[in-house]
């Protein structure tokens, strides 16, 4: 069962960092007016991911900056396949950005950086 990965541990919720989310670009395309946070569903044992339910939300320093056509688009597609196709492993991503929450500048060179690596 790996390092406790598929043990179900409640969710932990940061009110603080879902606002810090919302208040920077969406990660894909930029817009920085309409950000939603967008949480990570999918299991990454390798970063402490585990696979998160329909009724369950997961914890939110798993949350993601997204305009809301880029959300809409990340359920219609699947979550992986849209990662894969934005060229972003939004496991680290959602790291760096929580291991940097509250930081406005560091963040949104983070972002920057994620998305000019798209377009390389």
């Amino acid at each position: 069962k790996g390092a406790g990965v598929n043990f179900k541990r409640p969710r932990q919720k940061d009110d603080k960092h879902l606002d810090f989310i919302r208040s920077l670009p969406c990660v894909c395309c930029g817009n920085d007016i309409e950000t939603e946070a967008a949480h990570l569903r999918a299991a990454a044992p390798q970063y402490g991911k585990r696979y998160t339910g329909k009724s369950e939300k997961p914890s939110d320093k798993w949350a993601l900056p997204l305009c809301g056509r880029c959300h809409r688009q990340q359920h219609d597609i699947g979550e992986l396949q849209f990662w894969e196709a934005n060229r972003i492993n939004p496991f680290i991503l959602a790291m760096s950005l929580f291991a940097n929450s509250g930081e406005h500048q560091v963040a949104t060179e983070i972002i920057s950086y994620q998305r000019g690596s798209e377009a390389a």
